[in-house]
């Protein structure tokens, strides 16, 4: 992941300080025990968590195998990183205790007790008001699809939508969350309409599961909290709050601060709340909330087929097509020929969208869209930094069951000629050598040689402002010239049989010309 892409890695950028005062906060404080730690870290953590002194270090060498020693040794630096444990000297040694904060948040979750609603106040709103959580699945869905069209232009593509298939664009504090974070950059202005390109970032950004999506987004807003006058601690705190939350249950505001409630708008933005109007007294988590701190990966696959499908293949379409019974519908969706023409059999119009930033698109059908890929249409791709490697490996994945089974077919026939061939070789061990360079391409090699062509074609020409300095009357003059502005840093191309060199800046070199002449006239009229 890019730097912009933040991961949970984020958290360890904290300070020590900070990090408690995180952990003062139960939700939080059963967040990162339920989402960061590794197994043995959590064995640790309950193997101390009810001791009321610090655990010599000796024990814990007791508690894993020898063999184990390296994965020991691991956990235990998770915890310090985290800032979770710490060390303490004893008589008999060195021990290791958890810091208070992070154990008296976790008794507690695990215990019950503490004061105040610590994970919400549940509100009983009347039936006419009550929301199905296949409604909080629609809502959210459709806020994230708004964002992600955004991001990939789907609204210049009027012309091949169907109607009703207009994606809503994202509130003003979303888009200025993408721009912070680099993964669209726009242009143009807020009266005469701005349009936004997706960047390299958002290009790898739109790839992701919607997991971790959401949380790029979420660590990016945590990073520019100072924008809004807040903490990064009291924003991670109020995140990993709503992710506490039950699916399907409306919780009341009334026990949020006034900042809390500025951050509850912040998220319905993100789909990640849903309040039926400003002015409600409650508010439902949606999927997206409830699955941020998960560690269950049926309930991460569950939210991602739910609210990410869109940026799925089709299952049924593909399904039309699939005719292996090994192959799960749904799986790809796009095949691509020799000529670089390309079918793609889906109705998404995030995944045309997608598809039109390296794609020239031909024609719209009611389960199809046709295009072919041009040398245009790849190089402006890569003009705004997407990478051939990324359109490649988007093909790839996307690839139709149908192309798949093709490159199969083909790289079995290849071993099988390879075995063939080594059979009636004397050399030792050349068929492991020779399949070894052998791999299942989906994406013909014309094509992505192709396209690693165009984009080394754009890399290679460079455009540097600068200064043609010509006309030398003799090759010494030129050679004297063009070695000055080499030694001082200036000097970008030469052409020594035209006597031709361009600079980056030509004052100092205007200057050795001037001086230089003026010794050879002195020379000459003495």
């Amino acid at each position: 992941m890019t730097d912009s892409l933040q991961s949970w890695d984020y958290l360890e950028s904290l300070q020590g300080v900070e990090l408690q005062k995180l952990y003062k906060s139960p939700p939080s404080a059963l967040a990162i025990f339920r989402k960061l730690l590794s197994g043995l870290s959590k064995h640790f953590v309950m193997s101390m968590l009810y001791c009321p002194r610090p655990t010599p270090l000796a024990e814990f060498e007791l508690m894993v195998k020898a063999s184990r020693a390296k994965d020991r040794q691991m956990a235990l630096d998770q915890l310090r990183r985290y800032h979770i444990m710490r060390e303490t000297t004893l008589k008999s040694g060195k021990a290791l205790s958890l810091v208070p904060e992070f154990s008296k948040s976790l008794r507690q979750v695990l215990g019950g007790g503490g004061t105040g609603y610590t994970f919400g106040q549940v509100f009983h709103p009347p039936a006419s008001q009550a929301v199905s959580i296949d409604d909080l699945d629609d809502y959210a869905r459709q806020q994230w699809e708004g964002i992600l069209g955004y991001m990939v232009g789907s609204s210049n593509l009027a012309e091949l939508q169907q109607p009703g298939e207009e994606l809503a664009p994202p509130s003003s504090s979303v888009i200025e969350l993408l721009k912070a974070g680099s993964l669209v950059t726009v242009q143009g202005t807020v009266s005469r309409g701005q349009i936004p390109t997706i960047t390299k970032d958002g290009f790898a950004f739109v790839l992701k599961d919607v997991s971790t999506q959401i949380w790029a987004l979420l660590f990016l807003y945590v990073d520019n909290c100072d924008a809004f006058d807040m903490e990064k601690i009291e924003v991670l705190s109020f995140i990993f709050f709503v992710a506490s939350l039950e699916l399907g249950l409306a919780y009341s505001i009334s026990t949020l601060t006034q900042k809390e409630k500025q951050m509850l708008q912040d998220l319905l933005g993100l789909g990640i709340i849903y309040q039926p109007h400003p002015d409600a007294a409650f508010f439902y988590p949606t999927r997206l909330a409830t699955t941020l701190t998960s560690s269950s990966t049926s309930a991460i696959t569950t939210a991602s087929q739910t609210l990410g499908s869109s940026l799925q293949p089709d299952s049924e379409l593909s399904a039309e097509h699939n005719t292996s019974p090994h192959q799960a519908p749904g799986s790809g969706f796009i095949i691509i020929e020799t000529n670089f023409r390309l079918y793609a059999y889906t109705s998404s119009p995030l995944q045309i969208a997608l598809l039109s930033l390296f794609i020239a698109l031909r024609s719209r059908h009611p389960n199809m869209v046709t295009g072919k890929m041009t040398k245009q249409s790849v190089q402006r791709a890569i003009q705004v930094g997407i990478t051939a490697e990324q359109i490649i490996s988007y093909l790839s994945t996307h690839a139709h069951p149908q192309m798949k089974r093709y490159a199969a077919a083909e790289l079995a026939r290849n071993q099988a000629r390879q075995v063939a061939i080594n059979a009636s070789s004397a050399g030792p061990n050349a068929e492991g050598a020779t399949n070894a360079t052998l791999h299942l391409k989906v994406v013909p090699d014309t094509i992505m040689d192709q396209i690693s062509l165009w984009q080394m074609e754009r890399d290679r020409i460079t455009s540097n402002a600068g200064y043609l300095l010509k006309d030398f009357g003799t090759n010494h003059e030129y050679q004297d010239v063009s070695r000055y502005a080499d030694e001082t840093g200036v000097l970008i191309w030469s052409d020594e049989k035209r006597r031709l060199f361009f600079v980056t800046r030509v004052e100092g070199v205007q200057s050795f010309i001037k001086e230089r002449r003026a010794r050879e006239q002195a020379r000459t009229a003495s």
